[in-house]
């Protein structure tokens, strides 16, 4: 039915505290799969860090960002495999990060009677 990816950049580049920056970088993954934005959020904590996240049209996108550490965690969630894999790929090359980790979940809907 769908897939949730969760993938944890590491060593990535100063543009981790630019509110700016990852939303461009944000949009650039997103047209990178063929989704489309529906509604977004982007916020810059003080001192440091932004959160950004996307309702996208195959379901959300989400980055956190901690540049004390050099890491950005986001979570994709799709009804598409390849928006998931498509959009990992795009954000390990745009925050030139050194290492990423990415583990997937296949979601799936069960049927369940409800009758007594």
């Amino acid at each position: 039915m769908a897939i949730q990816m969760i993938a944890d950049l590491y060593g990535c580049s100063d543009i981790l505290d630019d509110a700016e920056a990852i939303t461009e970088v944000a949009h650039k993954a997103i047209e990178f799969v063929g989704a489309s934005i529906v509604e977004e959020c982007v916020h810059k904590f003080e001192p440091i860090g932004v959160t950004y996240f996307a309702v996208i049209s195959t379901s959300h996108f989400s980055i956190h960002t901690w540049p004390e550490y050099g890491y950005a965690a986001v979570d994709i969630f799709s009804c598409k495999d390849e928006v998931a894999e498509g959009i990992s790929e795009m954000l390990k090359k745009l925050f030139c990060a050194k290492d990423i980790s990415l583990r997937q979940i296949e979601r799936h809907i069960m049927k369940v009677n409800n009758k007594e």
